[in-house]
This record gives structure tokens, sequence and C-alpha cells, in this order.
């Protein structure tokens, strides 16, 4: 559910076997050895990187503070001794005990906007979050968003804040409320948000979905609920089994908050404003759970059909 910006396409030969951790002296060194050594570990992706190649320049440069999405620019910058055992640790903690690299590093990235992580919240991966990376970078709009200026968004399961960060860098004019069940979450959400000197605009509020908003309206409602099956959450790979449980269960299809999300949004809503909404593959049963309501189904960078936006007035009343 992630999207990577790592230009990692260098035309590289991965050496066959890898070179000895003693012989890494450059960052094309490390990423070469690096990148080998993922590959061979069978590892699941899925936290801002697809595949192996893409972790190890994520893994390198954000472990050495350099820029994520300029590996060719460094890729002769000579590496210390104690940067190249950096590498080696962070390579062989990500192979054997399968936590993401994210979470190694804590940090984590929608587009550009970095956010820190832990244990505490969901890794950011949210194609909503591209959505709104991108209206950041186009005029502060959403095509599909017909109010305008939008001044109220409502975040709801707000995990590390990232979302609400967003929402605030996108529609400056907007106040932020972001909404999440765990106390841990919303600690971390606060720590990201004062980096970002966002704490005057981004209100957290705790509670369980719609719950905190009590009678307030919005203009424009955004979530990423938790959509994973029960029988997908059954056979998680590793990776998956280091975030919080409360932030991937879905219920028997999946789509246990988002009903609870379709169905309480209008109450919540202003006349003009709208809700967007990301349910994973939920596209089909969704809508024939709601056979009445006329989806529009988005596609992005990284997705298709997996975000819907619905206006105030296609929802059902509260």
């Amino acid at each position: 559910m992630g999207f990577s910006l790592l230009d990692t396409k260098i035309g590289f030969a991965i050496p066959s076997p890898p070179p000895t951790e003693l012989r890494l002296t450059s960052v094309g060194d490390a990423f070469e050895w690096a990148a080998d050594r993922l590959e061979r570990a069978d590892l699941a992706y899925g936290h801002g990187t697809d595949n192996a190649a893409d972790e190890a320049a994520f893994l390198i440069l954000e472990g050495l503070g350099l820029p994520i999405d300029q590996l060719r620019s460094v890729i002769e910058r000579p590496i210390t001794e104690a940067e190249r055992d950096k590498i080696v640790w962070l390579v062989e903690q990500r192979e054997t005990t399968r936590r993401p690299a994210a979470y190694l590093l804590g940090r984590a990235y929608i587009g550009p906007y970095g956010f820190m992580i832990d244990d505490r919240a969901l890794i950011p991966r949210s194609f909503i979050g591209e959505l709104l990376a991108a209206a950041v970078r186009t005029n502060n709009s959403l095509p599909f968003v017909s109010s305008q200026p939008v001044r109220s968004v409502l975040e709801l399961g707000t995990g590390s804040g990232c979302l609400a960060i967003l929402a605030a860098l996108a529609f400056p004019e907007a106040a932020v409320d972001a909404v999440d069940l765990s106390a841990d979450a919303l600690a971390l959400a606060a720590e990201n948000i004062d980096d970002y000197q966002l704490s005057g605009r981004i209100r957290l509020l705790p509670g369980d979905l719609f719950e905190p908003a009590t009678d307030l309206r919005y203009d424009l409602i955004i979530s990423n609920p938790p959509y994973v099956a029960a029988a997908s959450m059954a056979n998680l790979p590793p990776e998956y089994r280091h975030e919080p449980e409360l932030g991937l269960a879905g219920g028997a299809d999946g789509l246990d908050l988002a009903r609870r999300i379709v169905t309480g949004a209008g109450g919540h809503l202003s006349e003009k404003g709208g809700l967007l909404c990301e349910v994973g593959a939920g596209q089909q049963r969704l809508s024939e759970i709601y056979p009445s309501i006329d989806f529009l189904w988005l596609d992005t960078e990284g997705s298709e059909g997996e975000v819907f936006w619905l206006e105030a007035a296609a929802l059902p009343p509260r």
C-alpha cells in the first residue's frame, strides 16, 4: 500500500557471491551487497517499498541520513567503518527479525513527506496520502472535492497522524480533527504534528470513529480504516505482525469499519462535503452492500479502485 521514491534503477549487476562486509567501502558497494542479501532472504514487502533493491536503498540512505530519492548522486560516496557496520546491522536485523525497515529506522515517507514511526502505529502507506501529497503540489486541491476552500477536515483512525498532517498541508485554511482509539497512536501523532509545527491547526481526539465529533460537521472526512479480512489476518507475513492488530483487522470481510463510516459520515458532513475512504480490495463487496450508492472509485499512481469518494448527498441520511 505504499509507493517508492527510490532511484534504484542504476544498472548494477548484483554480484554472486556478494562481497564481504570488509569490502563495503562506498554507498554503491553497500547497495549491491544489501540488495543481494535481501533478495536471497525471501522477505515480504509493502511498507513503503515492494522489492529488495528499493528496500536496500531505503535502509542505506535513511540509515546514513542521506536523501532517500538520490541514490544515484551518492553512489560513489565513501562510507566509514562505523557507517558500514550500521548498514550491516540494519540489513541483518531486517533479515533475521523480519521487522519492517521503517520500524528499524524510525522513519516512514508518503511522497516526500517524512514521519516518525514506531510500533505504536501502523506504518504510513495510504493511497489517500498519495492523493493528498499530490494536492499539496497542485494548488492545494483535489479535483473531485466540490467544497472549496475546504475549511474543516475529520480524519478517522489517524494512527501516526500522517494523513491529518497532509490534509493540513493540502488545505491551509482548514482546521483538522484527528480521531483514534489508541492512546499510544495519538501520542505518536502528537510528536509528528509538533514536528510539522501544526499543533495549532490539528486537534487530536481520543475515541471511536465519529464518537468524539458529536454534532460537528466537516467539509471533508478522510479515513484509511483497518480493512484486512479475517482469513488474510490469519496468514499475514511476519513483517505485518509487528504492526498493531488494531490498525489492520477489519472483521470477517474486512469492511466492518468501512460500513460504519459510510453509515455515519452523512451526519457529520457539510452540505457540499464529502468522504474519502480507502478499502483495499473491498470495492465489489462494498458496492454489493450499498447497491443504491454510486461510489466514485479512484485510481492513484499505486492503486486501482481501492479508494472511493462520496459526496454528502450520496450518503445515507443519519
